[in-house]
């Protein structure tokens, strides 16, 4: 699977909880640090200031690690 910037972040999780350390790591808020957020990658990418293209590539990159 790859995954990209407009798959839901809690249909991720769910499918591959390893990547809630990557949303850590980024400084971004996810389902299982405490802060949920129930949009897009992308959405979140932007609403935190982080560069989409860095988001997805690192996800990616540590979905396929698995």
């Amino acid at each position: 699977m790859e995954i990209t910037k407009n798959m839901k972040v809690e249909e991720l999780l769910n499918s591959d909880p390893s990547l809630s350390k990557i949303f850590i790591e980024l400084g971004l808020p996810c389902l299982v640090c405490g802060q949920a957020f129930w949009g897009t990658i992308e959405e979140l990418a932007r609403q935190n200031g982080i560069a989409v293209d860095k988001v997805i590539k690192e996800l990616n990159k540590g979905h396929n690690q698995r």
